[in-house]
C-alpha cells in the first residue's frame, strides 16, 4: 500500500497536469487577464462554498487567521493575473517555462520562513532549472514583457506556496481555499470598482468563454486548489515548487495538441525542458535516500 507521502507526490503530479491545462484554457478564453482571473475566482468561491455545505465543514476561523487568508488570496490573485497576462502578451510555452524559476525562489525563501539552514542541493537544483530556462529563452528575446510577467508570477507562486505550507498543517484545505479565493475576489473587486471597470462590457461574455470559465473554475481551480493544499500536509513547499516545474512539460504538450504549429517548439526548448524534468526526478531521488538515512 502506498504511504501518505508517495500518494501525495503522485497526486501532486496529477494536479500539476491539471494546471498545465489551465494555460490552454487561458489562451482559449478571449477575456483579458484581469476579468478572466476575477470570474475564475468568483465562480470557484461559489463551487467551494457548495462543497463546504455538502461536507458540513465548520467555517469559523480566528480573525487574525482570516486576515492572513485574505492577504494570501491577494498573492494568488496577482500570481494568476501575471500568469494569464504573460500568456496574452507572449504564448503558453514562454509563460509555462518561466514558472520553473519558482523552485529557485522557493529555495531562497523557505529557509527564512521555516527557520532552517539553506540546503546546498536545493539551491543547486534551482540554479540548474535556471540554466534550463536560459537555454529555452536564448532565442526568445522578443517576449521580454511576457518573460518578466511570468517570472513575477513564479515569484508570487513560490511565496504563496510557502505561506500555504504553514496553513495546510492547521486548517481544512477547503476552508483555506475558500477564504483565500474570496480574498482575491474582494481585492480585485475593490480595484475594478475604483477604476470604473464594472461596466456593461465587463459582463459581456460569449457562450464559449462561459464554457471554458466553468471548466477553469471547477476542475482547474476549486478541485486543484483544495487538492494542492491537502498534499502540502505531507510535502515541503520546495518539493511542491520543484514538481510544479513539470507544468511547462504537461502544458506545452497540451498546447501543441490544441494549437498545433502555433506552439511548436525549437530543439533548444526540448533540451531545456529535459534539464528541468531531470532536475525534478533527481530532487525526488535525493530526498528519498536522505529520508531513508
Amino acid at each position: 500500500m502506498l504511504n501518505d507521502n508517495l500518494k501525495s507526490y503522485l497526486h501532486l503530479h496529477f494536479i500539476v497536469f491539471v494546471w498545465g491545462f489551465t494555460a490552454v484554457l487561458g489562451a482559449l478564453i478571449s477575456l483579458d487577464a484581469l476579468p478572466l482571473v476575477w470570474f475564475r475566482m468568483l465562480l470557484a468561491v461559489g463551487f467551494i462554498l457548495i462543497y463546504i455545505g455538502i461536507k458540513k465543514i465548520p467555517m469559523k476561523v480566528p480573525p487574525k487567521t482570516l486576515i492572513l487568508f485574505l492577504l494570501a488570496g491577494l498573492i494568488i490573485a496577482l500570481h494568476w493575473f501575471t500568469f494569464f497576462k504573460a500568456i496574452k502578451v507572449s504564448n503558453i510555452s514562454v509563460t509555462l517555462a518561466c514558472l520553473s524559476t519558482g523552485a529557485f525562489f522557493a529555495s531562497l525563501m523557505e529557509p527564512f520562513a521555516y527557520g532552517r539552514k539553506i540546503i546546498w542541493y536545493e539551491v543547486l537544483f534551482g540554479l540548474i532549472v535556471i540554466a534550463g530556462l536560459y537555454i529555452i529563452f536564448k532565442v526568445e528575446g522578443r517576449y521580454v514583457y511576457g518573460i518578466l510577467l511570468a517570472l513575477s508570477s513564479a515569484f508570487l507562486s513560490a511565496l504563496f506556496s510557502i505561506i500555504n505550507g504553514k496553513f495546510a498543517k492547521e486548517y481544512n484545505p477547503a476552508i483555506i481555499s475558500f477564504y483565500e479565493l474570496l480574498g482575491g475576489v474582494l481585492f480585485f473587486s475593490v480595484f475594478l470598482l475604483f477604476s470604473n471597470s464594472f461596466d456593461a462590457n465587463f459582463f459581456k461574455i460569449s457562450s464559449s468563454d462561459w464554457f471554458y470559465l466553468i471548466i477553469l473554475s471547477t476542475f482547474c481551480t476549486a478541485y486543484a486548489f483544495i487538492a494542492s493544499v491537502q498534499v502540502m500536509k505531507f510535502l515541503t513547499p520546495y518539493t511542491v515548487m520543484l514538481t510544479i516545474n513539470l507544468e511547462p512539460i504537461y502544458g506545452i504538450i497540451l498546447a501543441v495538441i490544441v494549437f498545433e504549429d502555433k506552439e511548436k517548439m525549437s530543439s533548444d526548448f526540448y533540451i531545456g525542458a529535459l534539464i528541468i524534468l531531470s532536475t525534478v526526478i533527481i530532487n525526488g531521488v535525493v530526498k528519498y535516500y536522505k529520508k531513508k538515512k
